[in-house]
């Protein structure tokens, strides 16, 4: 998972403010590399960065572009309970205190660890595609009935919460990444947020207590019992903090990657030449990855002077880096905006860069390519429905909130 800031002040850009515009962003992007490269934006007090090089080099310095949204000058202390917790979370965290939250899981998303989980996803995906193919149905929405529900779950297990709750789930991982709207207006959005953050706060202190005294063969249970190098553990804000983080984290950005594949797959016409080839896939998963990022931006805060493009950003600066637009720049990738399912080298930003690359990037991608795998040999014929499509209400999550498709079923 990748990082906005929580207290809803990066929203939308004016530029991408209506359904078209956010659906579509990328001619967008294109004149912002060509001419504004870095640019001020003083509706959203925050600095813009759109080339492949530029967000690269600031994703890859943690000392001079902090992720620690605290060091902004505007920056504003949340008050209450579960308000303000992400911060404390390694999404928000520099080195070297990211690194030591990081450590807690990071084996949990090691590929090798992963790997014992394929057969359960593979299960779980063929079940959802049973379900929905269910007497004779030749029609199907990707998001609800299959790419939403299949990472809730695995990422519920992992965790060990019951993943008969994952409407509750999503419902919380959708409020939180939401942009406020113009209709909502920004104080009845603030206390949305933040009553969600608090219901949160209040489900997962009763399930880290119980852990505290019963610890469990699952990862809340490690999470709550790992002792750090200086022999501390956790508080319990930072316990919280990072099971909310893993639970939208876990969620989120597996939905978006599969149901971008299957729009991107579809509009490509190369769902046959995919179907059967697990090295095809797993290729044309990384230009999905590349060509409709789940995450199209991220947070910095300048943590000193510095001049980009000849643009000074002043120490305490927000700074958003655009990797949806590095994805598709032509001055690192050839004809950036033709979907290559083959493209290889493909050196996208999609996971981010640097000390905060996705931690559940490893995970996504055999999600991804399982659940892809057991939809290609299910169903044939697979055509994006005529319906208009609606693009996830976040303003650095990338997707739609319905993708129905028509097909042929495979019994």
């Amino acid at each position: 998972m990748s990082s906005t800031d929580p207290q809803g002040l990066q929203a939308f850009p004016d530029e991408l403010t209506t359904r078209e515009e956010w659906l579509e962003p990328f001619d967008w992007y294109r004149e912002m590399r060509d001419e504004a490269p870095v640019r001020y934006d003083p509706g959203r007090r925050s600095w813009d960065v759109f080339r492949y090089d530029d967000v690269k080099t600031i994703l890859d310095d943690d000392e001079t572009f902090s992720a620690n949204p605290r060091k902004a000058d505007d920056f504003e202390e949340p008050e209450g309970m579960g308000q303000g917790l992400i911060f404390d979370t390694m999404l928000f965290q520099d080195p070297p205190r990211h690194d030591e939250l990081r450590d807690v899981v990071d084996d949990a998303f090691q590929p090798r660890a992963l790997a014992d989980l394929e057969p359960e996803i593979r299960g779980l995906a063929t079940d959802l595609l049973d379900d929905a193919v269910a007497g004779g149905a030749d029609r199907m929405d990707v998001v609800d009935e299959f790419a939403y529900p299949l990472p809730v779950i695995v990422i519920a297990q992992l965790l060990g919460v019951p993943a008969d709750e994952r409407d509750q789930f999503k419902e919380w991982s959708d409020t939180l990444v939401e942009a406020s709207s113009a209709d909502e207006g920004a104080r009845k959005f603030m206390e949305r947020q933040q009553e969600t953050q608090q219901e949160m706060a209040t489900y997962f202190l009763e399930m880290i207590a119980d852990r505290r005294e019963n610890p469990q063969d699952d990862l809340m249970s490690r999470i709550v019992t790992a002792e750090l190098d200086d022999g501390s553990r956790l508080s319990q804000e930072e316990v919280l903090g990072m099971c909310i983080l893993l639970l939208i984290a876990g969620n989120i950005t597996t939905t978006n990657l599969v149901t971008n594949a299957v729009r991107c797959f579809a509009d490509a016409d190369c769902f046959d030449s995919l179907r059967g080839d697990e090295h095809a896939l797993t290729t044309a998963i990384e230009e999905v990855l590349r060509y409709r990022s789940p995450v199209q931006a991220m947070t910095r805060i300048a943590t000193e002077d510095v001049t980009l493009r000849g643009e000074t950003i002043e120490a305490g600066d927000r700074i958003v880096v655009w990797m949806g637009s590095a994805n598709r720049d032509e001055r690192r990738f050839d004809d950036p905006d033709t979907f290559r399912p083959d493209r290889s080298p493909n050196q996208h930003l999609g996971f981010g860069h640097g000390t905060h690359y996705c931690l559940g990037a490893p995970l996504a991608r055999l999600e991804a390519k399982v659940a892809l795998s057991e939809l290609l040999d299910r169903l044939d014929g697979i055509e994006l429905a005529d319906a208009e499509l609606e693009p996830t209400r976040s303003s650095f999550i990338y997707g739609v909130e319905s993708l129905p498709i028509a097909f042929d079923a495979n019994e």
